[in-house]
């Protein structure tokens, strides 16, 4: 599966939203980039983006920064990839390959390979990358 450096950004940002979910402040943008060592100016664009999708909201001034616009529970990876890697798969040198059974058959399998990638990214939200990074936290300071 190819995700683009951009939508892996925009996942680690939705998380850092989900994870401070129900808290009163907005998360500051600069906060999440150092933290990830995204470049500033990027993020800023990937969450203008999410927020004209309706997954984000902003608040400005000197406490301003950014909140989950619905719950975690409510938003999934394909929500965000989808929005952030709108354009459809690049198509391969293949596709310029003429029509045969051999060309059918292979496309077939990569059609079903995205299809259970779309399903894989729906079926995982921003709540479960939440208890999992609180699980591997608590392991980690268990030992």
């Amino acid at each position: 599966m190819r995700v683009s450096a951009k939508a892996e950004y925009a996942c680690i940002a939705m998380l850092e939203l989900a994870r401070s979910h129900g808290e009163p402040q907005p998360v500051r943008v600069k906060v999440i980039a150092e933290a990830h060592d995204i470049p500033l100016r990027f993020l800023v664009q990937i969450l203008l983006q999410l927020k004209g999708a309706g997954l984000v909201t902003s608040t400005r001034g000197a406490a301003g920064g950014y909140l989950l616009a619905r719950r975690p529970e409510e938003i999934s990876l394909a929500n965000i990839v989808n929005v952030i890697d709108r354009t459809s798969t690049p198509r391969s040198e293949a596709a310029r390959l003429a029509p045969s059974l051999a060309v059918q058959a292979v496309r077939n399998v990569w059609q079903r390979v995205q299809a259970h990638e779309q399903r894989l990214l729906e079926e995982v939200t921003l709540a479960e990358l939440v208890r999992q990074t609180q699980q591997s936290s608590a392991l980690s300071y268990q030992i």
